[in-house]
């Protein structure tokens, strides 16, 4: 059977201000309705013989991927959770331990959750050249058609003919210059290396035994000691952290005798920057892709994208990326937007948080959204879902005023349990035991207060969670 594989631990800094480390570009909607992750999903899922999909995600993004497929209405063949990070070749070893606990002829297709795939009937048909390779024990890339001399992309050449439209794997090359792009075009051997791919897992697993022992090992060690955690399975911090760091071209792919590509053209695009999204993207006769409230004047081949706060208006300029949030605002040239993250790299350095977290922040009970901060107080809008419930906790050095807005809380205060209800409000001193529950149909919305000479994220002592956060 195939068991799509969605690899979900990327941080998509090239998107910045929009992708950031709390919610990165695979859970976006940025074409669509659905994220490219969600995306990715519904693709896997229309397959012949799909099973629910695994997913590899960081810890933090284990609630997000639940919510998301929950939308969706797609069942979860596993969620599983990687310490830290240690690119894909580990990862992917876990996730064929963890298919053939259930199927020992697991099939896998590997995809990285933030991929766009415009033609998805060509998609069905690579798969379908690709698993006759597979049931032969290859180890199959699936390779771009190029159809531009592109200089961000790894390529691959093919070599001798493995039957209709597939191909044994000369080499695997670095991303080229562009008179190297360029002639990779007009041999017509070269595909550019997707990042997906399609094997058996005990084929996978055998070869990284042969290529990689040490990842094999470490892969095996922190699955065998893995837990359960509510829907999510948590590998082992410290045998995965063991693992060395490599993706599957590097310990496998390039090593191995047993390498396929499958050539395709299905609209594919990763989604690596601002200018890769307005390339994909539909635009107006003048070229621009115009997202919430934005007028333009005199402008062409721009990207501006509005968020829901202020409306965007451009006069007499070209070739530019603009993107609004809430704290933040890029303003680049199309051909510069490949530097975006040196402007992430800059915030890492000052110590600020922009490339971390939006202002509006979701957690697994709802979300908040910090709307004033000052010397001493910080003001948060807090929507907690119906039938949610936050951690019972405590600050050390906070104290903090609730209002309802709407809806009806309830609130643990120490030895107190009670309602509050719209434009009733309680006072939560600092150390006291409190929670804040939501046991209603609807969601209540509240303005929290906080006060004290710290008012960091970090100052929480969880001492019940339903979330099984520590």
């Amino acid at each position: 059977m195939l068991h799509p594989v969605i690899l979900s631990g990327g941080s998509g800094t090239r998107l910045w201000p929009l992708s950031r480390q709390n919610q990165p570009k695979q859970f976006l909607s940025l074409i669509g309705d659905h994220s490219l992750f969600q995306e990715t999903v519904l693709r896997a899922n229309a397959l012949p013989d799909a099973q629910p999909p695994i997913t590899v995600c960081a810890d933090d993004h284990r609630f997000m991927v639940g919510e998301q497929l929950q939308a969706i209405g797609v069942r979860s063949g596993g969620i599983l959770l990687e310490p830290v990070a240690r690119s894909t070749a580990p990862a992917i070893a876990a996730a064929a331990l963890h298919a053939l606990a259930g199927d020992p002829d697991a099939l896998l297709l590997v995809m990285p959750a933030d991929h766009l795939i415009e033609d998805e009937a060509a998609f069905r048909e690579a798969v379908s050249a690709a698993r006759r390779l597979g049931d032969e024990h290859w180890l199959v890339a699936f390779g771009i058609r190029p159809d531009y001399a592109e200089t961000g992309y790894g390529y691959i050449l093919r070599g001798a003919a493995l039957g209709e439209d597939s191909y044994r794997i000369e080499r695997f090359v670095e991303k080229p210059d562009l008179a190297t792009a360029q002639r990779y075009l007009d041999e017509g051997t070269y595909a550019w290396n997707s990042g997906m791919f399609l094997f058996r897992a005990r084929s996978y697993l055998d070869e990284l035994a042969q290529r990689a022992p040490a990842i094999h090992a470490a892969a095996r060690a922190a699955f065998d000691a893995a837990h359960a955690d509510l829907d999510f399975l948590r590998l082992d911090a410290d045998a995965f952290a063991a693992s060395p760091s490599d993706s599957i071209d590097y310990a496998v792919m390039e090593k191995t005798d047993r390498a396929a590509v499958v050539p395709v053209s299905c609209g594919w695009s990763d989604i690596g920057s601002w200018s890769s999204l307005w390339s994909v993207a539909q635009r107006d006769a003048d070229g621009n892709r115009h997202e919430g409230d934005v007028i333009s004047v005199d402008t062409r081949d721009s990207l501006v994208r509005a968020s829901d706060r202020r409306m965007i208006a451009t006069l007499g300029v070209e070739d530019l990326v603009i993107v609004d949030t809430a704290d933040a605002t890029l303003v680049a040239r199309k051909d510069r937007v490949q530097d975006v993250k040196i402007i992430v790299d800059q915030l890492k350095a000052a110590g600020r948080t922009e490339h971390l977290f939006h202002r509006k922040v979701y957690r697994p009970w709802g979300s908040y959204d910090s709307i004033g901060v000052g010397p001493r107080f910080q003001v948060k809008k807090i929507v907690v879902k119906p039938g949610a419930a936050l951690s019972l906790q405590k600050h050390e050095h906070r104290a903090e005023h609730w209002i309802v807005v709407s809806g009806v809380a309830e609130v643990t205060c120490d030895e107190r349990v009670f309602e509050l209800r719209e434009n009733e409000s309680t006072y939560i001193p600092r150390g006291s035991v409190h929670r804040l529950r939501n046991r209603g149909s609807e969601p209540v919305e509240l303005i929290e207060v906080q006060s004290g000479g710290y008012l960091g994220e970090d100052d929480i002592v969880r001492l019940e969670d339903v979330y099984g956060r520590s």
